[in-house]
């Protein structure tokens, strides 16, 4: 019985003294703020520099955002809970009233039975309504969680839209380009670099996002970081495709 109990509620003291259970978030914005300056000492003036610093500026907000949802919303508790007790108590006040004032009878069988029926529909709809208010904090901050993540994907997919036209092909074995044909002025090993850094920001997204489902279990929050990690693993495996290319040119 013991071991089952330590499987369901493992000690707490090992998950405060290890330092690899959790993702910290400022070791992140360290390594995030250390790739802009990567890039932009390697490619300075690029569109994938200014997106990085965008990202690094859209991860320091995430940051931050991720604090504050840790904390409770006390207006909000007090709120949803007040309601639910007034909702709760006035229900008990009204089937008291109706059952302290009801006599019984043969003739008020009927009445009896009608009365309870409206009392158990009355009870489902305060059972929503309890529902709801006391989930209440648990929507709002889904939504903001939500709204987050989207940004974060926005921000992946213009990395991938950076990343489109760097095709190897074109250094390996140049063509003439036509006027409609994207400027391409990387060299091999430049073109490399380029790539590796999209690769990284691409990760970077996936382990800000994984700060949103570290300390929730919300479901909904849980599957769309997940549908974000799937999201850059297939951008990443495009671009390592191309890298994988781009070494093997050279055995």
């Amino acid at each position: 019985m013991k071991e089952v109990f330590e499987w369901l509620l493992p000690p707490r003291s090992n998950a405060t003294n290890s330092k690899f259970i959790s993702l910290r978030s400022d070791l992140i914005l360290t390594t995030i703020t250390k790739l802009e300056s990567r890039i932009a000492e390697r490619f300075p003036e690029s569109g994938l520099s200014r997106v990085c610093a965008e990202f690094n500026m859209l991860a320091r907000q995430s940051e931050s955002l991720m604090r504050q949802m840790s904390e409770p919303i006390w207006v909000v508790r007090i709120i949803a809970f007040g309601a639910a007790f007034l909702l709760l108590g006035l229900s008990i006040w009204v089937m008291f009233q109706m059952f302290s004032t009801f006599r019984w009878g043969g003739d008020n069988v009927h009445d009896f039975l009608q009365s309870s029926e409206a009392v158990i529909n009355e009870l489902i709809f305060l059972a929503l309504a309890l529902y709801f208010l006391v989930n209440l904090e648990q929507r709002l901050k889904r939504r903001v969680a939500l709204n987050a993540l989207h940004r974060l994907r926005s921000i992946a997919h213009v990395v991938d839209m950076h990343q489109l036209t760097k095709d190897p092909a074109f250094v390996l074995s140049p063509m003439k380009n036509t006027e409609s044909s994207p400027e391409r002025t990387l060299t091999k090993p430049l073109l490399t670099r380029y790539l590796d850094y999209c690769s990284e920001i691409l990760a970077l997204i996936a382990k800000i996002a994984a700060l949103y489902a570290q300390n929730t279990d919300d479901e909904v929050v849980l599957a769309s970081v997940n549908d974000l990690e799937s999201l850059t693993q297939g951008l990443s495996s495009k671009i390592w495709q191309k890298i994988m290319i781009l070494d093997l040119a050279d055995a």
